[in-house]
């Protein structure tokens, strides 16, 4: 096990745990956890803190 881990518990929609579970499968990755563990790693290491959080993004709201 890489790195020690902590447990947290939040809310997401149902289609965002899909695409997790999608993206789990599709990589053959453990479970959903580990792909949000991908993707908070890419964040972290090779994202553009600006170009992810400085637009806001919402798929579910009204125009």
């Amino acid at each position: 096990m890489a790195g020690d881990k902590v447990t947290l518990s939040f809310e997401i929609q149902s289609d965002a745990e899909a695409f997790l579970e999608e993206m789990a499968a599709k990589y053959e990755m453990p479970d959903r956890d580990k792909a949000l563990r991908a993707l908070l790693d890419y964040a972290i290491q090779d994202g553009d803190q600006d170009e992810i959080f400085g637009e806001i993004r919402c798929l579910r709201c009204d125009d």
